[in-house]
């Protein structure tokens, strides 16, 4: 059996805010609609590329499709610009000795460039977007890494920072480890029952290596 730790990508691994932002406001451009703030795409973030976009045009949502059309080429081809992994990642990934994936609900295509640009690709032995599993907080993607790597629930943690990814731990029957540098807040956290916080990287060697 495998120990397996799975990692949720933007807000948890890295921080993206600042590319999805721009190609947002690129995308919003491209339809005839006014920039949105930084503050509003970090509220629109965690259910992924469509979603994302629905929120930035509302309320003309005749207009995702577009949106969504100018955003992702925009997106791909500038998903690298300023995004960073968070402090003190790359040691932990480093150091870890259990099985590592990723599971996030961007599209894995750009999950996969934006880990293999930052040099942490070889770390992982999975890494699936949300157009590859159903979105979390479905499980089923979880569920599916777990299967594949021979893990079982009692020997899996999920890593996240927002609610979709508690509730996604929740619903696989898996140990949940709340970070809480990346796009919720504490409080948002503990609402969403989140048992187990952490303040840094650092923090989470216990639950890696």
């Amino acid at each position: 059996m495998a120990r397996l730790a799975v990692f949720d990508l933007d807000g948890t691994l890295v921080d993206s805010l600042d590319d999805l932002h721009a190609s947002v406001n690129h995308a919003l451009a491209a339809v005839g609609l006014a920039p949105r703030t930084r503050g509003e795409v970090h509220g629109f973030v965690g259910e992924g590329a469509r979603v994302l976009l629905a929120r930035a045009v509302a309320p003309h949502g005749e207009l995702l499709e577009p949106a969504l059309a100018a955003w992702r080429p925009h997106y791909e081809a500038h998903c690298l610009d300023r995004t960073r992994a968070y402090p003190g990642i790359e040691a932990l990934l480093a150091g870890a000795r259990r099985v590592l994936a990723v599971h996030t609900n961007k599209p894995g295509v750009m999950a996969r460039k934006i880990v293999a640009g930052l040099g942490l690709l070889p770390r992982f032995a999975a890494v699936v977007g949300g157009d590859e599993a159903p979105r979390k907080p479905d499980p089923t993607g979880l569920l599916e890494i777990m299967a594949r790597m021979g893990a079982p629930p009692e020997e899996t943690v999920f890593i996240g920072d927002s609610r979709h990814d508690v509730e996604t731990a929740h619903a696989a029957g898996v140990e949940m480890v709340a970070v809480a540098w990346g796009f919720s807040t504490r409080d948002e956290l503990v609402r969403a029952g989140a048992m187990v916080l952490v303040e840094s990287a650092a923090e989470l060697a216990r639950w890696v290596e």
